[in-house]
């Protein structure tokens, strides 16, 4: 049987969030008599939002404004979304306000059955992880940050190109939305040009008498806005996200139903066929192949010409030496120093 996860009580900061995601202006007045608290906690809560990243506008007479604000988050909207067929796989949906990071989420649970999947979204991660330890930033209303919790009836051989293969699956669910155009860089980016749109994270369990399972993680940017941008491009670090990706932006709780729906059918694909159900999409979207790129791993530094992966997921490098395979590592397109 499936159900939801119960809303519990939300506090004056989730709730002002969910008011101004209108992208109009509500007076402090308002919201203090419609949450029945004081002016002052809502000055408090806009500048928690801000604290978090988001641009909170205060205009005197008019009030407070959130920009490049998007429908929140709902779980019964997620659900209500989600094809029929998937519906019914789909044991759990979860959103929460705030939390360290939906994976740790996901992995502090039990696994669900093999066939079934569990799914946990926030509006703010205050611990979310990229690869390697990074931080995943992104502001309230700014993303979506997914995670899913699957079982295999038996673990694939290649377990290690699942990345891979989730990729694809992201492409497949924002081509169903009319985002075209981008492109995956190895092992576990997705890429709007040359600067990051979102990216991936798996991590892998095996239970104590039991098949393995995997709780994915994907972060997909929707409206980062103009500061946030802006300090991760000084800090060396490009990124995109769907305002300029998409003329119409799509709604969030869309995207995450088409991020459910695609995953989903890809892990059952991918339990079947591995990487080879994907190759062909990954070779066409792949954004690495005939370039050259400087692969480190651990203290050493190959430079080559990326000629694609193999069915394993490892990455294949050229160079006068021959041809090298990578299964960790970091790409960069930049030159050697």
């Amino acid at each position: 049987m499936t159900r939801e996860t119960p809303q519990v009580a939300r506090s004056t900061v989730e709730r002002v969030f969910r008011a101004l995601a209108d992208g109009q202006f509500h007076s402090g007045d308002e919201l203090a008599r419609r949450f029945e608290v004081s002016r002052s906690a809502i000055w408090k809560a806009a500048n928690t939002l801000r604290d978090l990243g988001s641009t909170v506008h205060a205009v005197r007479n008019r009030g407070y404004r959130l920009a490049g604000a998007g429908e929140p988050l709902d779980a019964g909207l997620i659900r209500e979304a989600l094809a029929r067929s998937a519906r019914a796989r789909v044991r759990h949906v979860e959103v929460a306000w705030t939390v360290g990071s939906t994976n740790t989420v996901l992995l502090e649970r039990p696994s669900p059955a093999p066939g079934e999947m569990d799914a946990a979204l926030a509006e703010f991660q205050s611990a979310g992880r990229g690869r390697r330890g990074r931080s995943w930033l992104a502001p309230p209303g700014g993303a979506v940050c997914l995670s899913l919790s699957w079982t295999f009836t038996q673990m694939p051989r290649d377990v290690g190109s699942l990345s891979l293969a989730i990729g694809v699956c992201v492409l497949r669910a924002l081509q169903q939305l009319g985002i075209t155009s981008l492109q995956l860089k190895w092992p576990n980016d997705v890429l709007l040009g040359d600067a990051k749109l979102g990216g991936i994270l798996i991590e892998l369990r095996a239970e104590a008498a039991g098949p393995a399972s995997a709780v994915i993680g994907i972060g997909l940017n929707v409206a980062l806005g103009a500061a946030l941008v802006a300090q991760l491009a000084a800090a060396g670090v490009a990124v995109a996200d769907l305002t300029v990706a998409s003329a119409a932006r799509p709604a969030r709780n869309a995207i995450a139903a088409r991020l459910i729906e695609s995953c989903l059918a890809g892990l059952l694909e991918f339990e079947q066929q591995g990487l080879r159900a994907f190759m062909e999409e990954w070779r066409r979207a792949d954004a690495l192949r005939g370039r050259t790129v400087t692969v480190s791993s651990g203290d050493e530094r190959t430079r080559g010409l990326a000629r694609g992966v193999d069915l394993t997921g490892a990455l294949l490098i050229e160079n006068p030496q021959g041809v090298r395979k990578f299964v960790t590592g970091e790409v960069s397109v930049r030159p050697a120093a």
